[in-house]
């Protein structure tokens, strides 16, 4: 048994994990990762960057089938076998050399194996040939662990050997029939890379499609993916599931109908990766969600920071906004929080202060990269009014901007902003349409920085773009251009 001694101890080494640990070392504290797979993480290797390469192609040949002129070029389909090699590309051929190399020349320490929190800033990690290290934190231990897929209690599912978002995103080959559980994000997009791919794609969407997200994002991509040959079943619920001998899945639904399919992707939720790290050593459930307050300090059952505030927790592990980019913004607070306290220097708080994570509650921006794509950020129009908002939803076709005519024949696409009439400030915007993506920051920006309408008729956007759409939906509001003071 080795023992050995850092400022702070981090576990979970995927971007979260790196980034705290990042943070406090050039904050002038010692830092040490432990990760049981692969270091990078879920995005790394079995979500964003796969994904999207996974999506990226068939993407990029629709938009050229859209643009006289292209059309004409493009005399064949997918490349089906140059997409996954591109795909294992971005996943780095689940190899993590380069991340590891990164950790080294950040001057942050590795520790390979499983680590389970012993006691008070203690943390034992036992690695692949069994030996145990015994890491003591001088001031924080980080729980990053992150979150993995739900399997949910239906009869006969596990038995069927179902994929979940990992085996979806690292898949070799392509199933003739795909059945996907779920309507969500994952589903979503899966349905859409597979659909793309070859693969005779059925949805079980029992909520329907992206039932978070506005109604008419979810009315966008379900036509599109029945355009695309994808039979969307919403309200449609498995209640049993089996595998033959001949790999073929079988699922029964709740009406008694039965769908088959040559691989099944059950994609309906996240679980926390807190099962088995010691947290009933320090007096909290394991397998539970982490709660925390806005330092991303861990918090008991009475409200007060667990023990005597040593223990943090971001990303997913904490359910504030399970998404790589939240979990990275919350690393940087975390670390930042965890710097000041150890040198003894006061910590910011309020809505912008430098060491709290405010922007999870009310202002989480995301992408779902199906077609159309869906960008949104802040609060939807249901999510506003249950959170006691006095608002005016604003609907613009974005079909009618010109720089949406230039980009597409036949551009397909909605915005909607939704404005907190009390302060005049946009709380929550969706845009649903081919690329708006890149369109998402603008918004966001206007969200997080509260800009009041008023300002925005001076923030004046480049004709002919898209992003004109901005103009249209001040005029819709109906609000007159008005000359205001900085």
């Amino acid at each position: 048994m080795t023992d050995m001694t850092y400022d702070v101890i981090v576990i979970g080494a995927g971007p979260v994990g790196e980034n705290v640990a990042d943070r406090v070392v050039r904050g002038g504290l010692t830092a040490a990762v432990v990760e049981r797979e692969l270091v990078g993480g879920e995005c790394s290797y079995w979500a964003c960057m796969p994904t999207k390469a996974l999506l990226r192609s068939a993407a990029a040949l629709r938009a050229a089938r859209q643009v006289p002129g292209a059309r004409e070029a493009v005399t064949g389909g997918l490349d089906v076998a140059a997409v996954l090699r591109r795909r294992d590309s971005f996943a780095s051929n689940w190899a993590d050399d380069g991340q590891v190399s990164w950790l080294g020349s950040a001057g942050i320490a590795l520790h390979r194996g499983q680590g389970r929190i012993s006691s008070e800033r203690i943390v034992e990690v036992t690695g692949p040939d069994g030996a145990t290290t015994t890491l003591t934190a001088r001031h924080a231990v980080v729980v990053a662990t992150g979150s993995s897929a739900l399997v949910p209690d239906i009869a006969g599912l596990r038995e069927a050997a179902p994929w979940t978002s990992r085996e979806a995103a690292a898949a070799k080959a392509v199933p003739a029939r795909l059945a996907v559980i779920g309507g969500g994000v994952v589903a979503s997009e899966m349905a859409t890379a597979f659909a793309s791919l070859g693969s005779a794609v059925t949805v079980l969407a029992r909520d329907g499609v992206l039932p978070q997200a506005e109604p008419f994002a979810g009315e966008l991509v379900t036509t599109s993916l029945r355009d695309a040959g994808v039979s969307v079943r919403p309200g449609a619920e498995a209640a049993s599931v089996t595998r033959d001998s001949n790999g073929t899945v079988r699922l029964t639904l709740t009406d008694g109908e039965q769908v088959e399919a040559d691989e099944l992707l059950v994609a309906v939720g996240r679980t926390p990766n807190t099962l088995d790290i010691g947290l009933d050593r320090i007096g909290l459930k394991p397998g539970a969600w982490l709660t925390v307050d806005d330092t991303l300090r861990v918090l008991g059952a009475d409200g007060t920071p667990a023990g005597d505030g040593w223990l943090y927790a971001a990303g997913d592990v904490n359910h504030r906004a399970l998404l790589t980019h939240q979990g990275k913004y919350q690393a940087r607070a975390a670390g930042d929080v965890i710097v000041a306290r150890a040198k003894g220097e006061p910590v910011q708080d309020g809505p912008w202060g430098r060491h709290v994570a405010t922007a999870d509650e009310r202002a989480v921006p995301q992408v779902v990269f199906t077609d159309p794509e869906v960008a949104s950020v802040g609060l939807t129009a249901a999510a506003a009014e249950a959170a006691g908002l006095r608002i005016r939803v604003v609907d613009y076709d974005l079909a009618a901007v010109a720089g949406s005519a230039l980009h597409a024949d036949g551009y397909t696409g909605h915005a909607r902003l939704v404005v907190d009439e009390d302060r005049q400030v946009i709380a929550g915007c969706t845009l649903a349409g081919p690329d708006v993506a890149e369109l998402l920051h603008a918004a966001t920006i206007a969200v997080v920085g509260e800009v009041p309408l008023d300002r925005l008729w001076h923030a004046v956007p480049a004709y002919p773009t898209v992003s004109e759409v901005w103009l249209r939906l001040l005029e819709a509001y109906g609000r007159s251009y008005q000359a205001t003071t900085p």
